[in-house]
């Protein structure tokens, strides 16, 4: 497999089968799961990172509980459309998986996602920010697969 655009994620996996969303950060990787219809993303846990084998490894276990077959990656682009060094690192993310395991992943564009999710943790859940540090990377990667699940669900099928 390699990196797939989003719109041929579905076809790349067998029916029924969820997905997984990252949000990479510099510490943890917020994981989210899908149902198998691809409709809802729920939060799923936080993987602190240490060395990238064992992140990989609690990664696909955490896949095979779920039956997940593939995964949507929040890609941190700039406000102005460009890629800097966080995209490069995600990139290198996704082909170092690829190497370990051979799964269809596409990209999903993060803009915005932690500063979104902080915000709503602050004004309608009045979370303080240590909690808001424990949960804020697992929410971000909900906020990401719902959105990538979003945009699949209003892409006009390919007849």
């Amino acid at each position: 497999m390699a990196v797939l655009e989003l719109t041929d994620l579905p076809a790349a996996l067998p029916p029924c089968t969820p997905l997984v969303g990252l949000d990479l950060g510099e510490k943890t990787i917020g994981v989210a799961v899908s149902d198998g219809t691809l409709t809802v993303a729920s939060p799923l846990q936080l993987i602190r990172k240490t060395r990238f084998t064992d992140d990989a490894n609690a990664l696909f276990a955490l896949m095979e509980s779920r039956g997940a077959g593939g995964m949507v990656i929040g890609l941190p682009v700039n406000m102005d459309g460009t890629e800097g060094p966080r995209c490069q690192s995600s990139r290198a993310f996704a082909r170092n998986i690829l190497r370990l395991r051979d799964i269809p992943i596409a990209f999903w564009d993060e803009r915005l996602s932690s500063a979104a999710v902080n915000r709503m943790l602050i004004d309608e859940h009045d979370v303080n920010r240590k909690r808001r540090g424990e949960v804020v990377d697992k929410l971000a990667a909900t906020y990401i697969l719902q959105g990538a699940l979003e945009r699949l669900r209003h892409t006009p099928k390919a007849t």
